[in-house]
């Protein structure tokens, strides 16, 4: 009879450590990606936000002075006169968008006619004794040659890079920093059998922990911002989104205008002001008068210049044969595309369309929008064609 293989012997409290290591490496790589997921998606939703909505908030809050200023030019009561005052004053207030968008492309390096400038130079000539002796240590152990495979190498690589770096400008916190990500990387781990993998699987779950609980941090910190807050009320769809803001933002400021007008044709002698002077005329702006371009879907001319600003699907699900397609966020970077004649815009139900038209408008073009979009074309019997060949509709 041939002896039995003697039972392999395992540390209980080292099996629970590789369990509870791997479970952490698990929670922490799955948070990470959430967090740099949602980091992306609220940088996108803010610059796409301040581009689409900023000239009608703008138009609103403009709107909401001129409202003001008319009724205190009515009444002169003190109260209204201190209501307009405060309402002009935001209006003053309002942030330079052109500036903001010009800020926000120079960090994503879009639209940069030169180089960026290169970094600034490190403080001094040689690092210090103790970031020397990290840096040593960091390139003894992570030198690519010290293996010969090809991904190994080029993380190594990588890893290098920064490590340089931050040699270069004497960081001992970053090198620090470096040191104890590469001393808990999974490949600087000891042999599970090794006498040294207690230790590491102890200083390999504090530093899990440790990472867990920064990333937890930040993504608390970003759902938290104005732009995580307002995109949390719709995460799947935060482009749908954006469209309802639009048309509310529409709304509010046709409700506004129409107020305006009555305040303004309405025919009674303009009172003094409270202390027998001239009360406050209203500060008229023509362009704020003036009623986004508009006609029905029945009435744009067979041979009409079309855009559409709809999304990829709803194209694909039914357009207008003929018509140029360049969704509402890609608008502004390919204006140059647009044709020169007079141009009919299209969207879904008209709310995405009429900020485009207002955006044309104010760079001096020819605009007009096709009241309630899509459905209103296809309501009226226009033709339709879909990018599959099948029936179109509206999506």
């Amino acid at each position: 009879m041939s002896a039995q293989s003697p039972v392999r012997w395992t540390d209980p409290e080292q099996q629970e450590l590789e369990e509870r290591v791997a479970a952490a490496e698990l929670a922490w790589l799955t948070m990470d990606v959430d967090v740099q997921t949602l980091r992306v998606e609220i940088d996108n939703f803010a610059l796409i936000h301040h581009q689409l909505l900023g000239p009608l908030y703008a138009r609103l809050d403009e709107l909401d002075a001129l409202v003001a200023e008319a009724v205190a030019a009515r009444t002169g009561a003190p109260e209204d006169l201190r209501r307009a005052a405060e309402a002009r004053q935001r209006v003053e207030e309002l942030p330079d968008l052109d500036a903001l968008f010009d800020s926000v492309r120079e960090k994503s390096g879009e639209g940069a006619d030169e180089a960026p400038p290169p970094p600034a130079a490190p403080a001094r000539v040689r690092p210090g004794r103790e970031a020397q002796r990290i840096y040593r240590e960091l390139v003894r152990r992570a030198h690519p040659d010290l293996t010969t495979d090809g991904a190994e190498q080029r993380r190594r690589a990588d890893f290098l890079v920064r490590v340089n770096e931050a040699y270069a400008y004497g960081d001992t916190a970053a090198l620090e920093s470096l040191a104890a990500e590469w001393s808990t990387a999974p490949e600087a781990a000891p042999a599970v059998d090794s006498p040294d993998r207690l230790g590491w699987l102890r200083r390999r779950l504090d530093w899990l922990t440790a990472k867990i609980a920064e990333t937890a941090t930040e993504q608390v910190r970003l759902e938290q911002t104005p732009m995580g807050q307002l995109l949390a009320l719709a995460p799947q769809d935060p482009d749908r989104l954006l469209e309802q803001l639009a048309e509310e933002l529409l709304a509010k400021a046709a409700s506004q205008q129409a107020e305006l007008e009555r305040l303004l044709g309405a025919q009674s002698p303009a009172p003094v002001g409270h202390n027998g002077t001239e009360p406050i005329r209203p500060q008229e702006s023509p362009t704020m008068f003036a009623q986004i371009p508009t006609t029905d879907a029945a009435s744009v001319p067979a041979d009409a210049a079309l855009l559409d600003v709809r999304e990829q699907d709803e194209w694909d699900a039914g357009h207008v044969d003929g018509a140029l397609h360049i969704p509402i966020g890609e608008v502004i970077a390919r204006i140059g595309e647009l044709p020169d004649e007079k141009l009919y815009v299209l969207c879904r139900v008209g709310g995405r369309s009429a900020q485009v038209v207002q955006y044309l408008v104010q760079q001096g073009r020819d605009a007009v929008n096709v009241d309630g979009g899509m459905y209103a074309w296809e309501g009226a019997g226009r033709p339709m064609v879909s990018s599959s060949g099948q029936a179109a509709f509206v999506l």
